[in-house]
């Protein structure tokens, strides 16, 4: 067996951190957990594990990455640092909640910070596909995406702008620090033990509740985001975690596609969780809903060329494991007419939804946004104190 680790894992309570704390307990390895949720929210709890959890108190650290204090306490003595503590969401969420997103980077800041000053051996910091450019994402039949096609930088608005800073910010502290940083693109992972209703559950989970919700409620129809023909592809849980393990230990210095090059339209991921269930459902599109880009796929070539390996689950057996999950966790929370509810899907905390297709074009567009500086910077200030004069 391997030497004896001290691993921190934050963002913990989530759906990655928590298969991943297994994983690493699962090999003998000390495991320190962290994760701002009250542990009793957490979706995974690890006895085994030292667990930081809930907001803290002036009198008691808990589990918020924010407050620097904690991340040092976290590095201190560790061999690796897992950063995957995030506030994110599906589609539903990053689209309205792009301030929120973007205040992640506090968190990496800090935990990078706190790494490099404990001598950490190995720092992985967890990005997303949201980081491409949106050029290169507008036509459902897309070429897969390659690490490069991430620049000239037109990324996910909020979120995915997050991700690409950060992941600069790694590059910077391995070549100015010499800290062992790895970067993963993370391409819809998915699978059991995950978020599935609220708001913040993305496509498999949210396609899995609402057709277990039509037929527990007998209502035979549910709602579908957008026209359908958006095209995503998505990554088993389990194979997430061995690329995250392969990718840390690895000597791969650039970001890296950490993604199924198995393609799909959401339709067709309706259609599977319909013959998971054995059912045939009316869908009905909601078109003013967020979507997202036309077309998302990994390219797994520099993957391939590095380690041999590409998560190979297939969609069909995934789609079953988390179907069986999600129902057994559905049928406790919801029965009848509560169920029928769970057929649509909401936005996460109180958030308004946005017409149109994921981009702005009325801002995004605009030279002074891609050169940072809104055009009315400092106007309306301007014109107030004009007006009191």
């Amino acid at each position: 067996m391997a030497r004896k680790r001290t691993i921190v894992i934050t963002g913990a309570g989530g759906f990655i951190g928590g298969h991943l704390a297994r994983h690493f307990l699962s090999l003998g390895h000390e495991v320190r957990a962290a994760d701002i949720k009250p542990l009793r929210e957490w979706y995974q709890v690890h006895r085994g594990a030292e667990n930081f959890a809930g907001p803290g108190t002036p009198a008691k650290l808990g589990g918020d990455c924010r407050d620097y204090s904690l991340c040092r306490v976290l590095c201190r003595g560790a061999s690796e640092v897992y950063q995957l503590a995030a506030d994110m969401g599906g589609m539903g969420f990053i689209e309205n909640n792009k301030a929120l997103c973007m205040l992640s980077v506090m968190t990496n800041t800090h935990m990078l910070l706190a790494a490099q000053e404990a001598g950490v051996d190995r720092f992985f910091y967890a990005s997303s596909a949201c980081v491409y450019s949106a050029d290169k994402q507008r036509d459902p039949n897309i070429t897969a995406l390659k690490e490069a096609d991430a620049y000239p930088a037109l990324p996910e608005d909020g979120y995915g702008w997050e991700k690409l800073f950060s992941e600069r910010m790694c590059r910077h502290f391995r070549e100015d620090f010499g800290i062992h940083a790895r970067v993963a693109r993370f391409h819809n992972v998915y699978g059991p033990h995950g978020t599935w209703d609220g708001g913040r559950e993305k496509a498999p989970a949210a396609v899995c509740r609402k057709v277990i919700a039509a037929v527990v409620s007998g209502r035979h129809e549910i709602e579908v985001w957008g026209d359908g023909t958006q095209t995503r592809s998505f990554t088993y849980i389990d194979d997430c975690i061995k690329g995250i393990d392969l990718i840390t230990h690895s000597k791969i210095l650039e970001p890296i596609n950490l993604g199924s090059s198995e393609m799909v339209s959401i339709n067709q991921l309706v259609d599977i969780a319909e013959d998971i269930a054995g059912v045939r459902l009316k869908r009905n599109y909601k078109l003013d809903a967020p979507r997202g880009v036309a077309g998302r796929n990994s390219d797994n070539a520099k993957i391939m060329e590095y380690l041999g390996w590409q998560p190979s689950t297939r969609l069909r057996d995934g789609m079953e494991a988390t179907y069986r999950w999600i129902h057994g966790e559905f049928v406790k929370k919801y029965r009848g007419k509560t169920a029928a509810k769970q057929t649509v899907s909401s936005f996460a905390h109180g958030s308004r939804p946005i017409p149109g297709d994921g981009y702005n074009a009325e801002s995004q567009r605009m030279k002074t946004w891609r050169q940072g500086i809104p055009a009315t910077y400092g106007k309306a200030k301007a014109a107030k104190k004009k007006a009191k004069r």
